[in-house]
């Protein structure tokens, strides 16, 4: 589906017009008589601006799947033409988006109309942030990936326990996040924004009974080399609380593989919007248009909202339109990168307004899209497509979109685009835009937004059949840790079951040993060895930009046995790897359960 930037050019285009929530009897019966016969006939959705005397209540619950069988119906019947302008449809628009406008601020608004607007200029483009968050910063492979995102010139804030132990590590400029992910109250929403990715390295910690050196050797040297218990908090809170948490924290700001549901219809859900009319009646015209639900209109039988109206050029009108009333609270769609519209089109065009001002006169960010005659369809609006417009008008000077405080939005049907232009699509009369949902989307192809470093052998302690004195420690040891790869496989089904884009990596045991020698990549948890902590620090960045790591969870190690040291001569070091040739056979939903599935033996 193609979609254009929409040029919007009417003698006041309801950009200008910035209502906000407000109800009032004022006018009550001049709209009655001021009004269609037809439009006093039926009841209008409760979100919908009333045009009777009374308000009705909506036959639907909101996030619920409850619908009413009646279907709110009515028809707008109008002649192009022969209409007269409708004071009280008028006032009842202002009053509805609850912020009419003082005398001298609407001769200001009508003086500053009639004025030519500044020159074009070129526009500022929209500015992104994409901060990598890293959890459990200071710990071995952690801070190596720190160090690998800032040698790619990557944005870096780190989440950890100890600011002077993280200080003296990472330097003591490093943005840092002071918090614990097993407890939820130290993860506080503000600290997030911004963050885009997250690469997620906090474990539980194991360590040698006999206890260790200050710098950890006897843990470096791997769980193979001494007798293990658990330090510090358990596994649980760990592994899958902590996890958790973490998982709260991010998502708002890292964003879901299927969008955010903004408005209509999913799953037997529904989200609402205050819809209202905001017609060329607050210039004087005569057209008019009205949102309701109908239950059995949507594609496949259910529920769908539908925009319709009747379109008129007299007394120099041209536009109908729907506006949501201002958001109680700003949507952040800062991880997003567009919105995408689910409509039945008419082969018309129509076009997208976004506000992030709750002024009443306010720029709109806009874009068109065209429709396709009698056919549901997916349009998406990329942010990067939306022109700040005002009063008709393309402002140069206007500040970049910001998806992070969304407030508005508003779908018209225009005469006019902008900067003097036309819609090519235009004609008088009646039209319909059935919609059932409006979301953001992430644009694809869609890479990993959490990548977790997990460890090879979480589901083989319950695998049926299985050689316990042939695996590693920590298989044969499971329970007397804790129950440590059974948490860990908890907290890797709260990742998979998350909604976020996401990479869950395997690595076998840990080295201290460089990165470069040769890997073996796997699926299904069957695989033993070793691999350094480095290697698996370059994979967990290199995931972050491949589609083909996205959605997948695997085991690596390197292919040097454990009887055989790794090391690289700094004269001659091994080639830079290309890590999408392994993640490129990987495949979707292979995590090693299946054989649990298949053969569930009790923990």
């Amino acid at each position: 589906m193609e979609f254009g930037v929409i040029k919007l050019s009417s003698p006041l285009s309801s950009s200008a017009l910035n209502l906000q929530d407000y109800s009032s009897p004022v006018g009550r019966n001049h709209f009655k008589k001021s009004l269609h016969p037809q439009l006093l006939s039926s009841p209008l959705p409760k979100p919908f601006l009333q045009l009777n005397d009374r308000p009705h209540s909506f036959p639907y619950q909101q996030n619920s799947d409850h619908l009413s069988p009646r279907t709110y119906r009515r028809s707008i019947s109008a002649e192009a033409g022969k209409q007269s302008w409708d004071l009280g449809r008028f006032l009842k628009t202002i009053f509805f988006f609850n912020e009419p406008p003082t005398p001298a601020k609407f001769f200001e608004f009508v003086s500053e109309k009639l004025s030519s607007p500044s020159p074009s200029k070129p526009e500022k483009k929209m500015e992104t942030s994409g901060i990598v968050l890293v959890a459990g910063a200071t710990g071995g492979v952690g801070r190596r990936v720190v160090d690998v995102l800032r040698k790619k010139g990557l944005p870096v804030r780190v989440l950890v326990r100890n600011e002077e132990k993280a200080r003296k590590m990472l330097g003591p400029d490093v943005d840092l996040i002071v918090g614990d992910i097993t407890k939820e109250s130290t993860l506080v929403p503000e600290y997030f924004k911004g963050v885009r990715r997250v690469i997620n390295a906090v474990s539980v910690i194991v360590g040698p009974k006999e206890g260790d050196t200050p710098d950890r050797q006897k843990y470096s040297q791997g769980i193979k080399f001494f007798e293990p218990e658990i330090k510090g908090d358990s596994p649980e809170k760990v592994e899958y609380i902590g996890i958790r948490n973490l998982i709260n924290a991010v998502k708002g700001s890292v964003g879901l593989q299927d969008g955010k549901l903004l408005f209509g219809f999913e799953d037997n859900n529904y989200r609402e919007l205050a819809w209202g009319a905001l017609d060329d009646v607050v210039m004087g015209g005569v057209s008019e248009s009205t949102f309701q639900i109908d239950p059995n209109g949507g594609e496949n039988g259910g529920p769908t909202g539908i925009f319709k109206g009747v379109v008129s050029t007299a007394n120099n009108g041209g536009f109908t339109s729907i506006r949501t009333k201002n958001l109680s609270t700003a949507e952040d769609l800062s991880a997003y990168d567009g919105l995408e519209l689910r409509l039945k089109g008419d082969g018309r065009r129509y076009k997208l307004i976004v506000r992030t001002s709750r002024d009443w006169d306010t720029v709109g960010y806009t874009a068109g899209f065209d429709t396709v005659g009698d056919q549901w369809q997916t349009v998406r609006v990329p942010f990067s497509s939306l022109k700040p417009i005002f009063r008709a008008r393309t402002v140069s000077d206007a500040p970049p979109f910001d998806p992070s405080n969304i407030v508005s939005l508003q779908l018209m049907f225009s005469k006019f685009e902008f900067d003097g232009k036309l819609n090519p699509t235009f004609v008088e009369g009646a039209f319909k835009l059935p919609l059932s949902s409006i979301r953001a989307y992430l644009k694809e192809p869609i890479t990993p937004r959490f990548v977790h470093v997990g460890s090879a052998g979480v589901t083989r302690p319950d695998r049926p059949g299985l050689d316990l004195s042939k695996q590693p420690p920590a298989v044969r040891l499971n329970k007397e840790l804790d129950f440590i790869l059974t948490f860990k496989l908890k907290g890797e089904d709260l990742i998979r079951e998350s909604g976020i884009p996401y990479t869950i990596v395997r690595p076998c045991a840990l080295t201290e040993e460089p990165a470069g020698a040769d890997l073996i990549f796997d699926q299904g948890d069957n695989i033993t060895g070793k691999i350094s902590r480095e290697e698996v620090a370059q994979i967990c960045v290199a995931a972050l930009e491949s589609p083909y790591a996205s959605g997948k969870t695997f085991e690596v190690k390197s292919v040097v046995p454990f009887s055989e040291p790794f090391t690289v001569d700094p004269q001659n070091p091994p080639p830079e790897k290309d890590y999408n040739v392994y993640f490129k056979t990987l495949k979707d939903g292979i995590t090693g359960k299946e054989i649990l599935e298949q053969d569930p033996v009790p923990v």
